[in-house]
């Protein structure tokens, strides 16, 4: 029986995923000012603008964070434009409802960013599709936790916002390198400008100091960092990898606020903050416009190239990022990707 297309394609991809980190990659391109030449999305367009007239019939997308949200807005979209959409949530019955709660191809999963078994559960759950990623969307997360938590040994936020994604990133990079040209989403936001020392990697417990809003931005910057170093990965193949700040939205992450400050955001937020569907513009934007298909290593505002700042590019921080993170969550990482661990 002759195998369809996408699916030699796949076959023949995830055989190379496990030497493609290996390989030094192409520099990151540096992008010029005219790399979106008439582009006329802006800071007001929607998710439905920006795929007005992309057509995704074949394609499959996985987002993490669907059953709300930004999540929730891009998978309907992505649907809607005839995309097959993975969504995930962090329990199967939230993944449930919101698949059935929209038209079009949908698949609940869960995970639970929070528990990285979980995390491989799910990987392993969407690998036994045999089909290739067009694009895995990493949305979920939370924000300003009031106290000091930790998971898996790690502050809270950081081990939810990146470590959770870092892991289902590397169990997924064959699925998206499978694809004709795949595409790696990350959520950052221009709260990562809160990590004013960068990643401080002595720090990741937060034993030795912690503010809420810092630690988030470390997370965030975490993100953008990632979704940097993967771009520098992935560089010799057709696949991208950008990270985005969506706006000021008022969706659940509000939730850890105070009370003042949620009902500002909910009666007074009109005034300053985008709206769901504008807050998922951007992610639509980054993972199916035409014009993106060799940027790669990028941060994305407004649907365009958004203002680099000296963390977000820093390379030499991007990659020991990559190599602290990979020895955190190395129970979790494919054999072929974890590194051994480093002596003494």
């Amino acid at each position: 029986m002759t195998l369809p297309l996408k699916r030699r394609q796949f076959i023949h991809h995830a055989t190379l995923a496990a030497v493609v980190a290996a390989l030094p990659g192409h520099a990151l391109s540096e992008v010029t000012g005219n790399i979106l030449a008439g582009n006329k999305f802006n800071k007001n367009t929607t998710a439905e603008e920006v795929t007005e007239g992309i057509d995704l019939s074949g394609q499959t997308f996985a987002i993490t964070g669907a059953n709300s949200g930004l999540g929730y807005e891009t998978m309907r979209v992505l649907a809607l434009r005839g995309a097959h959409v993975i969504a995930i949530a962090r329990t199967q019955a939230k993944a449930e409802k919101a698949c059935m709660s929209i038209e079009g191809d949908t698949t609940p999963l869960f995970l639970d960013l929070n528990n990285w078994a979980s995390v491989v559960n799910c990987a392993d759950k969407v690998r036994a599709l045999n089909i290739p990623l067009d694009g895995l969307i990493c949305n979920a997360g939370i924000m300003a936790v009031p106290e000091l938590e930790l998971s898996n040994g790690v502050e809270k936020q950081f081990a939810v916002n990146h470590l959770g994604h870092f892991i289902l990133i590397n169990q997924l990079t064959p699925q998206v390198l499978a694809a004709e040209q795949g595409r790696f989403t990350i959520l950052s936001s221009d709260l990562h400008t809160n990590a004013e020392n960068g990643i401080e990697f002595d720090n990741l417990d937060g034993s030795k100091h912690y503010e809420p809003w810092q630690a988030y931005g470390v997370s965030k910057l975490a993100n953008a960092l990632c979704s940097r170093e993967l771009a520098r990965r992935i560089g010799s193949s057709n696949a991208t990898s950008n990270s985005l700040h969506p706006g000021v939205i008022p969706t659940h992450l509000v939730r850890n606020l105070p009370t003042w400050q949620r009902l500002g955001a909910k009666y007074l937020g009109w005034l300053f903050m985008k709206t769901i569907p504008q807050g998922a513009a951007t992610s639509c934007f980054v993972s199916t416009n035409p014009a993106l298909t060799k940027t790669s290593g990028y941060y994305f505002e407004d649907c365009n190239i958004g203002e680099n700042t000296t963390h977000v590019r820093d390379d030499a921080m991007a990659l020991k990022l990559w190599q602290v993170s990979e020895d955190l969550t190395r129970d979790y990482l494919p054999a072929s990707t974890a590194r051994p661990p480093v002596a003494g």
